[in-house]
């Protein structure tokens, strides 16, 4: 009672493809962490009740950065820029929004050794994470390959095979992961 051979690629390719939806998640919430420079990815989880529907910033206006410290929010409809300002201060980012009756601006203030020293321990427990979000990925697909190798429908050759690719897969994933944290680290400690 053999496996066809493309249900086991099928679980290979799942595998990487769950591997590479965690590593996206990572770099989206380590986008999110700001480095004292204006960066409009920090507005990207924030919603604004606009129209009687929750909307993200981005899709009710522009957002523009306006220097290293400044970003602009126009919102299309001049009418929602108090809902905006709402959302802002409500979202805990940790920066008053200031509202000209135009625009928003939003002023990102320098930080402080101390505070580029907290966002880099979060940002290592984000890479912390996500690696064991990995692990558990290989673990699962593992799991899967030793259950057809107990009830011998792929051959101990077979098993060794995806075995090896998924810890290749697993270190290559890791390495990425590794990358992101280095990089927002050196991001966050440049003065």
């Amino acid at each position: 009672m053999a496996i066809e051979l493309e249900t086991l690629e099928m679980m290979e390719l799942e595998c990487e493809e769950r591997m590479q939806t965690s590593l996206d998640v990572l770099k989206s919430n380590v986008l999110q962490i700001r480095a004292g420079r204006a960066n409009p990815h920090i507005l990207d989880k924030i919603q604004v009740e606009a129209y009687g529907a929750m909307s993200p910033i981005n899709q009710i206006g522009n957002v523009s950065v306006v220097d290293a410290q400044c970003l602009m929010i126009s919102p299309w409809d001049k009418s929602l820029l108090k809902s905006v300002e709402k959302a802002i201060q409500l979202s805990n980012i940790g920066i008053n929004p200031t509202n000209d009756g135009n625009v928003i601006r939003l002023v990102f203030p320098l930080l402080t050794e101390e505070r580029r020293k907290e966002l880099v321990k979060q940002v290592k427990k984000m890479g912390e994470d996500g690696k064991v979000a990995i692990r558990n990925i290989r673990r699962d697909v593992l799991d899967g390959f030793k259950k057809l190798k107990t009830s011998k429908e792929i051959t101990e050759d077979q098993y060794a095979e995806y075995e090896s690719a998924i810890e290749k897969m697993t270190s290559k994933t890791v390495e990425a992961v590794d990358k992101v944290i280095a990089d927002k680290e050196k991001d966050l400690l440049t003065v």
